[in-house]
Formats: structure tokens, C-alpha cells, sequence
């Protein structure tokens, strides 16, 4: 379910101290039912690496013509990425955060770190540095799930012209079937 981006800002979440000048884009509940331990459970759901392949073909195709747009309009290339165009988010972290793990990385993204409740991972092209939170919090029920947000800062006119064509991809298509694939794995656990 899409949330509001209070639903993110509002809490006490570390990675607000990391990315100040990154825009929240998205957030959405996961449907991911849990216990107060479960955010390592999540986290391996999402490395798993079976999205996008594994939802339907008309997204796969998305998926696809993204790729072959950025790799003719060189948008991906390794001088465009975390590292290269920007700098890492891992640079800013506290020292505290610095002695944390990180987590695990998942092309195209490179974990920032992970604590109990809340995990970051960036990425970076010539459109965009972004930053997939996921954020493990409490529910009116007593129980837990998972909450995804998408953090942004543009390139330019360039990363503000992309963000614009692809929202309606975005909440179309590629989020729904993600949220369909993370519930499928979450309920199945075989990730």
C-alpha cells in the first residue's frame, strides 16, 4: 500500500542524518507480517535477485527498455555511478554507523548499512542518486512489517525530466508487481 511521505519522514530513521538533500519519492508498506527480528528476513528477500525476472513479462519489458534507453544514452556507465558521478553516502556516515555492518549489496545498488530496524542502499547513474530505505516498524496490531521508501536527488533537468516519465511506470507496473513478488517470497520463504 502507497503511504504517504510522512509515513517515512516522521520516524526517527538514521538515514535522514545521511541524505538531507535526497527528496522522498516513494514509500510504501510491504506486506510482509513479522516479529520485532525480522528486518535481516526482509532483507534477504530483497538481494534474493529473482525481481525483475520473476514478475510479468509486460514489466520485464519495462525493465528491459530501461536498460537498452540507458545503455544508448550512456546513463549507466561506471564513471556515471556511486563512487564516480557522486560520492557515497558511506562517506557521510557517523562513526557509529561506520563500525555498523553494511549489509549486502545487490547490483545496481551498494548497501550503506544496516541496523536492526533500518536498511540503506544507493545507487547512481546520470539521472539520478537514489537511495532504497527499508525501514522495519511496529503496526496498530502489535505485530511488524516492512515499509520501503525511495529517496532521490536529481540530476539536473535531466534526472527531474527521467523521474517524471517514469512515475507512471513506477506505480503502474513496477511497483505493484514488486510489492506482489516481495509478498510471494515473504509468505513462501524460500528466498
Amino acid at each position: 500500500m502507497r503511504l504517504p511521505g510522512t509515513a517515512h519522514t516522521s520516524r526517527p530513521w538514521r538515514i535522514h542524518d545521511l541524505a538531507p538533500d535526497f527528496q522522498v519519492e516513494d514509500v510504501w508498506a510491504l506486506p510482509t507480517p513479522g516479529g520485532p527480528g525480522d528486518l535481516p528476513r526482509l532483507v534477504s528477500l530483497v538481494v534474493s535477485g529473482d525481481f525483475p525476472e520473476g514478475a510479468p513479462s509486460l514489466v520485464r519489458a519495462v525493465w528491459a527498455a530501461r536498460w537498452l534507453i540507458g545503455r544508448l544514452l550512456r546513463w549507466d556507465g561506471r564513471d556515471a555511478g556511486v563512487g564516480a558521478r557522486v560520492a557515497s553516502l558511506r562517506g557521510r556516515l557517523p562513526t557509529d554507523l561506520r563500525a555498523a555492518p553494511s549489509g549486502p549489496d545487490f547490483p545496481p545498488f551498494t548497501s550503506v548499512f544496516l541496523l536492526d530496524d533500518e536498511w540503506a542502499a544507493e545507487t547512481a547513474n546520470r539521472t539520478v542518486h537514489a537511495v532504497m530505505h527499508i525501514g522495519w516498524v511496529a503496526d496498530e496490531r502489535g505485530g511488524y512489517h516492512g515499509q520501503m521508501a525511495v529517496l532521490v536527488k536529481a540530476n539536473g533537468r535531466l534526472g527531474a525530466a527521467y523521474m517524471a516519465a517514469i512515475r507512471p511506470f513506477r506505480y503502474l507496473l513496477v511497483y505493484p508487481a514488486l510489492l506482489r513478488w516481495i509478498e510471494r517470497g515473504w509468505l513462501s520463504a524460500s528466498f
